[in-house]
């Protein structure tokens, strides 16, 4: 079993809340030139590359 470290922790639980799409209410205000999240990736697309 491997155990994470806080650091790790951190920087995962950051880059899940990255992980989420933007909110309907953004696009609205911008008149959808916001639509899509530039730090939005696929688990099985593209790694996440941390070190520890």
């Amino acid at each position: 079993m491997s155990k994470k470290s806080l650091n790790m922790k951190r920087r995962l639980a950051s880059k899940r809340k990255q992980n989420r799409r933007i909110p309907v209410l953004a696009t609205v205000r911008t008149h959808r030139r916001l639509v899509n999240n530039k730090f939005q990736r696929d688990w099985r697309r593209r790694k996440l590359r941390i070190k520890e």
